[in-house]
């Protein structure tokens, strides 16, 4: 293999970019050559390619955000769309592909390879949900959730001050990963979560029992994606219940994705780029790279869509006994 192509695409997440400098150097050092492919499918299907080498890359290992951008394209789901981002392919004489991106981008590399099995793809996990299968970590999810923890703590401060109960809603629309290891190292009183159920009820009871413990605030942690609508819905609701607390609410939103990469996903993304390239030189495809137990793995992208990761019952365990 000589010359291969890297792209990014859905959400963009901390540590794409040192991601493509680990891709790209690791096939310079291989004596490959490296496209890269500008706003993903997108950019596929329009021909939008870039020529890559090691200091086109230099200087990116601490930036957020992704050089080559992401997008999501409609067109690429037809046939025709297809079509056209593989004569784009052969016509820059791209014979791998690493695409960094979640679930939607490894479904659309599946069905590519299905109709063009010539090209091979190798998926790496870049989203900051931790929540596909075949790999402990996804890119970004270490800088997300040390983000929301930073503004968990600030806003902490804020409601020891004023007497206050918080609804802090993190990023997690099908998962809670961010919600549950966020509010932990919060210290949050409660955690809401796609992966169980919300009972309003409860909540308000232990807010009432923290109440009669002489707790001065509260913080409760609200995933996107969590039953009862979001952290809005539920204050309102809350709103109506209990009289003891002044509510509010803050979204933190995009900010859990930008800034820099933390170390840890830094280091994930080397490993995770230069596996990728090795992967394809030894013949892998149709396989997302991952790390499990500190051991990089690949896991086949069927495979990593279809079975998301569990949420670990034991830090449910921890959570309702050390929220008390």
């Amino acid at each position: 293999m000589k010359k291969i192509a890297v792209f990014t695409s859905g959400g963009d997440a901390p540590g794409m970019n040192a991601c493509i400098r680990a891709v790209v150097r690791t096939a310079l050092y291989y004596d490959m050559e490296v496209m890269g492919i500008m706003r993903g499918y997108e950019g596929m299907i329009e021909g939008d390619f870039i020529e890559l080498s090691a200091p086109s890359v230099g200087n990116i290992i601490q930036r957020g955000g992704t050089i080559l951008q992401t997008a999501r394209s409609s067109k690429f789901r037809t046939p025709e769309g297809r079509a056209e981002a593989y004569q784009n392919l052969i016509k820059f004489g791209v014979e791998g592909v690493v695409a960094i991106g979640g679930d939607g981008t490894f479904s659309g590399a599946r069905e590519f390879m299905a109709e063009y099995p010539q090209i091979p793809f190798i998926g790496i996990p870049g989203t900051i949900d931790n929540d596909l299968y075949g790999t402990d970590y996804t890119l970004g999810f270490d800088t997300a959730i040390n983000i929301a923890v930073e503004a968990i703590d600030r806003i902490r401060d804020t409601a020891d001050s004023h007497n206050r109960l918080f609804f802090v809603e993190v990023m997690g629309r099908d998962a809670g990963f961010i919600a549950l290891n966020a509010g932990i190292a919060g210290g949050a009183e409660a955690i809401l979560m796609p992966e169980t159920p919300t009972h309003l009820d409860e909540l308000v009871k232990s807010l009432e029992d923290g109440k009669r413990r002489k707790k001065k605030s509260s913080i409760v942690i609200v995933s996107e994606g969590e039953e009862e609508g979001g952290a809005f819905k539920i204050a309102e609701k809350v709103k109506k219940q209990i009289d003891f607390f002044d509510i509010r609410v803050v979204v933190l939103g995009h900010i859990q994705r930008g800034g820099a990469p933390s170390c840890k996903d830094r280091v994930l993304a080397a490993r995770m780029g230069m596996a990728a390239v090795e992967g394809l030189r030894s013949g892998a495809k149709k396989v997302m790279v991952g790390v499990r137990h500190h051991d990089i793995v690949f896991t086949p992208m069927e495979k990593a869509i279809k079975h998301h990761q569990d949420i670990n019952v034991e830090m449910l365990k921890m959570m309702n006994i050390l929220a008390r």
